[in-house]
Order: C-alpha cells, then structure tokens, then sequence
C-alpha cells in the first residue's frame, strides 16, 4: 500500500536522499474559482508533489468547501492531502465532523493550528467545549482517532504576531510534539541562516520529528513587501537591493525573485533538511519556475512521475488498492471515481460486485459538463453544420483546443502515434472521443506508454471510440462483423445494443509483466460499464446542446446528433496491429456535412438524399435494417441492468 503519512513518506525520502516538495492552497471565494483552481492542481500534480495542503478559514468560514477540496483532491485527483483544522472559534462537534469526514474522504494527515481570530475579533477566544490551544487539539485527536493520522503543527522562526519571543515559542512546540505531533511545517522566511540557527535550538531542545520549511515565491514586488511585513519576518539586504530597481516590472521582479528563492532553496536542501513546501497562494507559474531552476519538475530532472498504472489513480479511502477500470473514463477520471464512489469494493480484474451499483446516479458531482455555458460557446463557438462540429474535433487533435464535452483535458500524448488516422476519420464525421494504439511490449518505463514498476513490459491493443451516423452503422457492422480480430458495441441513445461480443466477462485492453508479479490487467472493456458510459456521454452531448439557447440553430445541430448518433468502441484483440480497426471506416463519410441549421427552424438541405433528417421513425427503421442484416446481435441481461428498450 502507498504510504498515507506525511512523516512516513518524509523518513522514506531522507533515507534515499531525495528531495521533494509540496503545495499549499486555499479555498477561493467563488464557484468558478474552485473550478479555475481544480484546474490547476490537476496540472500541478504533474510536478510531482509529495502532498498538497488545503487552508482552513477562521471559525471554520470555509470548512465546508476546504472538507469538499480535500475529499476531491484525494479522491479524484489523487493527491495525498493535508487538511489545514484550527481551533478558532470551532466547538468540539465541529471538530470531529471535520476529521470523520477528512478520514471518510481518505485523508490521513492533518495540520492542527490555533488560528486567526476572526476578522470581527481583535482577540483570540475559545469556544465553549472548545480548544484553547494547538496543543489541545493534537491531544483531542490523537487520544480519539489515535493513529488514523499523522498531524503537523506550525513553526515560527521569527515568533509569531501575539509572542516573538521564539525560545517560549519552542517550548511551546515541543509540547504540541509531545501531545502527539509528527511533523512540524514552518511560517514563511527569507532568512536561510535564522531558519537554520532555529532549527538547531529545535533539535536541542529534542525536538526530533520532521521540520519543513515554509517557502513563498515572489510573484510581485508589492506582494513580497505586504507578507514579509505582515510576518514581519528578516529580508536580507541584498534581496531588496536586487528587487527595488525592478519593482514596477513583473516579469523582471518574478524572474529575479526565482533566483533568490532558488538560491535560498539550495542551502535549506546542502543542510540536509531535503523537503520544501511552497505557499503557492493559488498560483503555478512562480513555483514551477523555482522548481524547473532547483532541476526538481520531472521534465528538468530527467526522471519522469513513476505511473503505478495507466490511469491516474485515486488515492481516496478504500481506492488506493484498485487496479482496474473500463476504458471509457480514461479522459473523465473525475467523473468516473463520483460515479463509484459508494461501491463496496472494486473489479480487481473480475469485475464482480461492481455491477450492481450501476455506477452512481448522473447528477453526482463531476459527471456533466464541465464550465460555464459562456465559458464553453467561447471554446466551442456557435457550429451550424456538422463541418464545423468536425473542424473543432480537429482542432482539437492538432492541440489547439484545451477540451471537449468528452475530454476533461488536452488530447493524450500516445494519440500522436494514430493522429493522421483519427484527422481523417473525424474530417469525414466519423467524431472520435476515446482512442489508444496497440502497443506491443514497451518497457514500463518508456515515457508515453510507461507505466508500474522498473522492468517490466508493457502492452495494450488498439482502441476505437467514436459518434456515427444512422447512414453509416449498417456498414460499418457488416465490416466489423467480417474481421475476427475485432470486438466491438454499438449503442444510440436510447439504449439500442449491437455486439457480437458474448457477456463472459471483461476484455483487457492493457496489461502489464514485472519481475516478480504476476500479470496485471488494469484496464478493460465491458458490457455493463459500457451501458453506463453510454448514458453519460450522450448527456454530455446534451448538456453541450444547452449551453446553447432554446430554438438557436446550435442546440438543434448538437441535439439532433445526441438523438441520432451511435456511440461505437472497437478493440482489436490482435496486439501486433494498430491501423487495422481504422480500415473498418475506409471510403465513409457522414451526410451532409454542409447542412445549415437555422435559429428559425427551416434546415437548409444540402443533400435531398439524406437518410435520416430528424425523425425517429427513420431511425428506427434503419435500426431494424441492421438488427434484421447477417450479423450476430447478441442479447444479454446482468445483474438486472440491461439496455433501454
């Protein structure tokens, strides 16, 4: 199992002598700011954090949504969480639901602080059943949850704004260590020598668990100068020497404050203290410039992030075991852990028990769209014919388009292998969401394929997923009938299933042999997970139709595409081959992908010949068309969940 604790991980690093850092953030104050800064940690994780901390407001003003960033930090991101918890005007009750709710979540680390008092208070007060000092709360819980978590303290080199006499302050601390403390995070210095000449007294003092240096970046000059007189901590003299010139010039007052943090960063790391934690103030671009000049991100070190599996894994409570999972949430992580969140227990390569939960109802949290309506028509524009729908598919592909309804992010790096046949399938109509090359034993250390342990081998098969119309399902079932090589499903909106794949279980579309263990299987297709993707991806395309206004020519293009459209996965079982599930589509294009719909209702007509306009009878006599061709349709009914008649 991954370590869970802080000071376990910490211990584990000095003894290899590896450095490593962490972030801080805190809750923002509106909606799309929590989105904006989701966001952001997903990219930061990329950086290679050993764990992320999230701030706690006075009196517990923002306890809720810290609760609700920690349980999607660790759960969906994967993230190994500190929850920030203070006593400020916080009763006993409050407290425990906190930490029941942070152990619910699977974090396992939390920083016990006194706090602030709150803005409308000149003076710190306990509550009633309260806790009067950090002290207070270490003892409350390590006495209740006992070791369930691992719990820092503050630190203050410089003393603090209500005692700057920093030898009471250690004695202080050395208290909330002996009440249960493992591992101690600092206030914000600039001063190497002060921190270090502490940290000694600290050790004197037989103060023996981990301490961590608190780092701000310096992003701009006005900022620097409002925390350091806000902490009142020492700035050596130089510091302001290289920075007044250049006050006035961000980029310059950024540039330069990188290399004085860096060079501050250098000797903390020479004296043997080997783990920094960055105040990021919920910004990226000044810590990963410290990190990129301290050779510390994975792109400078040349030691790219090891990936336990192919997948980003959740590291939420009873999660950090799973090793499988469908393919089809590949680009939605987020969605795919809400959806299962209740689930008793995961597949683990059998997919037994998970089916009946039938992955969680659609309106849990992250399964529709992600963004504002106006957010996403100025990403997506307004299309009013379905070329325009392909040209933002390709945009897309050719990475000018950070997202699409399908994607939570930018198009993957392995899809550089099969982008000239996924352009030209999406050009002809053919709307591809899902895709990945068969891949015919990489090393698992290999930078795009890479995944698990040193050593090992890697393989997967291709993997095909994409909207067809009406006018083309026919044919592209009797191709995919003709080839043995391939298993396939075909599903539209309202649930009409065509497979020639029998329901005896999953099908593993990566797996993986390490020394040592045997063959691990992480990711697979599946009828029934397939069924549940299939509700969620047309309600995307829905729920993209209604950032649109009603009667508007872009809601009738997109919706009449959800209402038409199959959804179509392809596995090719022969690992060897990557371009022979793009055959299947050779010399097919979509109808009239010049058709121009308009806000008053009148589409203009293109093409007279067009099979399908939109109309369900016509739908569904082509539905009838294929069930009544020579193909297998295979019937099938699990656990009671079956498709939509």
């Amino acid at each position: 199992m991954v370590n869970m604790h802080i000071s376990e991980k910490l211990a584990s690093n000095l003894k290899e002598n590896k450095p490593s850092f962490s972030f801080e953030f805190f809750p923002p104050k509106t909606a799309q700011g929590v989105q904006n800064l989701y966001d952001r940690m997903d990219r930061m994780h990329d950086l290679g954090p050993l764990f992320i901390d999230i701030t706690w407001g006075a009196g517990g003003r923002n306890s809720q949504l810290t609760c609700e960033m920690v349980n999607a930090a660790q759960s969906h991101y994967g993230l190994e969480t500190c929850m920030h918890l203070t006593c400020t005007d916080m009763e006993r009750s409050q407290v425990d639901r906190a930490l029941d709710r942070a152990r619910d979540a699977g974090c396992k680390n939390i920083l016990a602080l006194r706090g602030d008092p709150p803005r409308d208070k000149e003076k710190w007060e306990a509550k009633d059943g309260g806790f009067r000092h950090a002290r207070d709360l270490v003892k409350h819980i390590r006495s209740k949850y006992g070791n369930v978590f691992d719990i820092g303290v503050a630190g203050y080199a410089e003393g603090c704004d209500d005692n700057r006499d920093v030898d009471v302050l250690i004695d202080h601390l050395k208290e909330k260590v002996d009440a249960g403390a493992t591992f101690i995070v600092t206030q914000m210095f600039y001063d190497v020598d002060i921190f270090l000449n502490w940290v000694r007294k600290c050790r004197d003092r037989g103060i023996n668990v981990p301490i961590i240096p608190g780092i701000m970046p310096i992003s701009t000059y006005a900022s620097f100068m409002r925390r350091a007189e806000w902490t009142k901590c020492n700035v050596p003299k130089e510091w302001y020497e290289a920075l007044e010139p250049v006050k006035n010039d961000d980029a310059a007052v950024r540039d330069i404050g990188k290399d004085l943090i860096a060079q501050m960063c250098r000797k903390i790391l020479d004296a043997g203290i080997l783990h920094l934690h960055f105040y990021t103030m919920n910004l990226a671009q000044s810590t990963r410039l410290i990190l990129e000049e301290l050779v510390l991100t994975p792109e400078t070190s040349g030691k790219p992030l090891e990936k336990p599996l192919p997948w980003r894994q959740s590291l939420g409570l009873n999660r950090r075991d799973e090793n499988v999972r469908p393919i089809f949430w590949r680009n939605r992580n987020t969605s795919y852990i809400a959806r299962t969140a209740d689930w008793d227990e995961f597949p683990n390569g059998r997919w037994g028990d998970s089916r009946s939960p039938a992955f969680g109802e659609l309106d849990a949290y992250g399964i529709g769209l992600k963004g504002t309506n106006e957010a996403n028509i100025k990403l997506w524009n307004k299309p009013k014919t379905l070329r325009e729908i392909t040209e933002l598919f390709v945009r897309f592909l050719n990475g000018g388009l950070e997202r699409l309804p399908w994607s939570e992010g930018s198009i993957s790096a392995e899809a550089s292998i099969i982008k000239e046949d996924l352009l030209k399938l999406n050009k002809r109509g053919l709307l591809t969401i899902n895709s990945q090359p068969a891949v015919d034993g990489a090393p698992s250390s290999d930078p795009v394929h890479g995944w698990g342990p040193p050593g090992g081998w890697v393989y997967q098969k291709a993997y095909l997923e994409l909207l067809a119309f009406p006018s083309m399902i026919d044919t592209i079932i009797e191709r995919l009938n003709a080839n043995k090589n391939l298993t396939y499903y075909a599903v539209n909106k309202h649930g009409k299933l065509i497979t020639n794949a029998k329901d005896e279980g999953p099908n593993a579309v990566t797996w993986g042999i390490f020394p040592n263990r045997e063959v691990v299987q992480p990711t697979i297709v599946e009828t029934v997970s397939f069924l549940a993707w299939k509700d969620e991806a047309f309600r995307l395309g829905e729920d993209w139709a209604k950032c649109y206004p009603a009667g508007s020519a872009s809601r009738k293009l997109v919706q009449e595409m959800m209402n038409e459209c199959y959804l179509v996965n392809i596995v090719n079982n022969d690992f060897h081959n990557t371009r022979e599930i793009f055959t299947v589509f050779e010399g097919l294009e979509a109808e009239d992908l010049d058709q121009v719909f308009t806000d008053d209702g009148a589409d203009v007509q293109n093409n007279a010949s067009r099979d399908v306009v939109n109309g369900e009878a016509s739908a569904s006599e082509i539905e009838k068309n294929i069930t009544n061709a020579n193909q297998q349709r295979i019937p099938f009914q699990t656990n009671g969940v079956a498709p939509v008649k």
